[in-house]
């Protein structure tokens, strides 16, 4: 059967399978994350609520039928994986969030009291990972989704290609996940905000990639 005129062409890999989306789960609420500490790889347990916002998250992912999901080694993310529905989770130990150095477990604003112009993005993280170190992992993460796809991420050519692929993840982790998915530098992660157990997705237009949703 012919295609409808005006239908879209679908975006496929070499092998000729739609090229794969990209799913991001931020954890649920921690105490810290809460009180507006870094929390980098201090491994914090999920508040009630976290928990709560967990659950909630599963109405944006079921009926996706997802053929890779990797969570954060970190506690907060593994458990935002097993109840939103993905309690065998691949455990990617790269997929921590930003370590975050001598600011690990001050309070953010406090940080900007001592220096008013202080911007993660610009200054970095003293005796931390700088942002580059940070966009590298999260460069394989992108590389081990899009395997086999034939983009310039590809670094698997002979991989199975996925369709569908689930990261639960961190705030500023995921944040830097997306804008090299979109061929940004990680810089660019400032521009997405990104609450708590919000849930995104990262495909294609026209081989392009792009954002499919943002912060559900």
């Amino acid at each position: 059967m012919k295609p409808m005129s005006g239908a879209a062409a679908p975006d496929l890999t070499p092998s000729g399978t739609p090229l794969p989306r990209l799913w991001l789960l931020r954890h649920g609420e921690t105490e810290w994350s809460r009180d507006g500490r870094y929390t980098g790889l201090t491994d914090l347990p999920l508040t009630e609520h976290g928990e709560e916002q967990a659950l909630a998250a599963r109405q944006h992912l079921e009926g996706v039928d997802f053929g890779l999901v990797l969570t954060s080694p970190l506690q907060r993310a593994v458990r935002t994986a097993e109840l939103a529905g993905f309690p065998d989770a691949e455990v990617l130990p790269f997929a921590h969030e930003w370590d975050y150095g001598d600011n690990e477990g001050r309070n953010s604003a406090t940080v900007r009291e001592e220096n008013p112009g202080y911007l993660i993005w610009d200054d970095g993280v003293p005796n931390g990972e700088t942002l580059d170190q940070v966009s590298e992992r999260a460069d394989r993460v992108i590389a081990r989704v899009q395997a086999g796809c034939g983009t310039p991420a590809d670094r698997d050519p002979g991989a199975t290609p996925v369709q569908d692929a689930l990261l639960v993840a961190h705030g500023h982790f995921l944040r830097i996940v997306a804008a090299r998915w979109l061929q940004f530098g990680g810089i660019e992660g400032r521009r997405f905000v990104l609450g708590t157990a919000a849930v995104c997705a990262l495909g294609w237009d026209k081989r392009t990639p792009a954002i499919v949703h943002w912060n559900l």
